[in-house]
């Protein structure tokens, strides 16, 4: 999609369709177009509401508020519901809470860009998005004035952002044959060769030097070998240093301890942190940001055979704590704890923030479309959150406490891979993680687990059936206020 930004007033765009949204306490005014037309069809103007009044050439769409959480998925109802339309470009005015609300600008971009999103590469007929065009006109509907150069930069920063987005429901939508290890590692040289990031890519002869045998273990029964990636965005004069962690698990069986059937289907999600760490990554280059940041991604599949590591066994992670394996299926903290070592070994960063499909528990605790945050300390905790909150994504903390890391005890090792009670599984598994972070990193660590809303298969808000790119919007968002300070 090519978006344009023009100071004309909407009247005089030529598109072939105009957007127009309807505030639901405004649909009873007068000054409210066609609006005999659109209570004779029965519009009332709710939140994602659409009328297409085909004779006029517009899409009337309804919207509680304008705020950017309504916006962002206002404009992607809008560009679903034009989908099967013949219509090649369109035209909307700007729609702000206050002159200086660019963030809306934003939203709008974003939803657009997320709505009109479609995985198609498994369908003989694929899917055309008509609209090619987008004019947004700096007329506003509650006649403010807006400055072109600000809302330029609202339309980019939504671009970037929604194509990062994107970009990564690609990875995790790609099934396990299409996508394994080295697929990863070569999207990561990709990004490389596109933007000026740094990639280096460590293959099991380099795992086993930097003893990262837990990560090795999940990986030894697949046919395809294991990869770690670290991509790296180094500005001159950085502000911070982040470090951002991935669970690659492009597939996941739950080795010995073997998923039932239907548990196996869509564990191509299982990738869905790594393939994360990979849009941010993206993201953070085109936007060029002023801090230094590092994307970690553990890139295994857990099959089965004669060689997978087993229940009972007991490994050894890279730093050095002896792990015994209760159930081969919680193998993505296994992958993780390696993950983590090897990050914290090779960047001192003023941040660490990991994601990871890592528990159902999670899904259970708060359902399909809010991430768990969990960690040590305070302050990074509330800055995940808050740009969850910015960025249109949900997300909240559920807190350790003293009881359940009393359930991760093991008789013969250090640690139990598994918790000992059914309960606060979330929470434990984020507890385990916590055993692999240095003493001096303990407060600038985050976890998040996005096993709910990664993928989900039903639309949902600006997201559709699948993969959603969760993490990466707040991830960004939470990045940007850090250049910005």
């Amino acid at each position: 999609m090519n978006f344009e930004l023009t100071i004309s007033p909407i009247n005089e765009i030529d598109a072939s369709v105009e957007v127009v949204l309807v505030i639901k306490k405004n649909f009873k005014h007068d000054f409210v177009q066609d609006k005999k037309l659109l209570k004779k069809a029965g519009f009332k103007a709710a939140q994602d509401e659409t009328y297409l009044l085909i004779g006029k050439n517009r899409l009337y769409v309804g919207i509680e508020s304008i705020n950017d959480e309504n916006l962002r998925v206002t404009m992607a109802k809008a560009i679903q519901s034009l989908s099967k339309t013949k219509y090649k470009s369109l035209k909307i005015a700007s729609y702000m809470a206050d002159k200086n609300a660019y963030t809306n600008i934003r939203a709008m971009v974003e939803g657009l860009l997320l709505g009109a999103y479609s995985f198609d590469t498994y369908k003989t007929t694929k899917t055309k998005q008509p609209i090619k065009n987008i004019i947004i006109s700096l007329e506003e509907y509650n006649a403010l004035e807006l400055d072109m150069e600000k809302a330029a930069l609202a339309v980019n920063l939504g671009q970037i952002t929604a194509d990062a987005t994107n970009f990564t429901r690609d990875i995790v939508n790609t099934t396990p044959d299409d996508c394994y290890p080295k697929t990863l590692a070569n999207i990561a040289k990709n990004l490389a060769k596109e933007f000026p990031l740094e990639c280096n890519i460590l293959k099991p002869k380099q795992l086993k030097k930097e003893k990262m045998e837990t990560l090795l273990a999940v990986a030894r029964a697949s046919r395809h070998k294991p990869r770690f990636i670290h991509l790296s965005h180094k500005p001159k004069n950085p502000k911070a240093v982040i470090s951002l962690v991935g669970k690659g698990l492009t597939y996941d069986s739950g080795g010995l301890s073997l998923k039932p059937g239907t548990a196996m289907v869509n564990m191509k999600l299982d990738k869905s942190g790594g393939a994360a760490v990979l849009g941010m990554m993206k993201a953070v280059a085109e936007l060029n940001l002023d801090i230094e940041v590092h994307g970690f991604v553990g890139a295994v599949e857990n099959m089965i055979g004669g060689d997978a590591y087993k229940p009972d066994d007991v490994l050894v992670a890279k730093n050095g704590k002896t792990i015994e394996v209760r159930n081969t299926d919680a193998e993505g903290r296994l992958v993780l704890a390696d993950t983590l070592g090897y990050a914290q070994q090779e960047v001192e960063a003023d941040y660490l923030f990991d994601f990871a499909t890592l528990t159902g528990a999670s899904v259970v605790a708060v359902g399909h479309y809010t991430s768990s945050v969990m960690g040590n300390g305070d302050v990074p905790k509330d800055m995940v959150i808050k740009a969850a909150k910015a960025s249109g994504e949900l997300a909240t903390k559920l807190d350790f406490n003293k009881h359940l890391r009393t359930c991760l005890k093991s008789n013969v090792a250090d640690i139990s891979n598994m918790s000992n009670t059914p309960y606060g599984g979330a929470i434990t598994a984020g507890i385990f993680l916590d055993n692999f972070i240095d003493k001096k990193n303990k407060d600038k660590w985050v976890h998040v687990d996005i096993a709910g809303p990664a993928y989900v298969e039903h639309v949902w808000g600006e997201n559709p059936i699948g993969g959603s790119g969760a993490g990466v919007r707040m991830m960004i968002k939470l990045l940007e206020t850090l250049a910005e300070n």
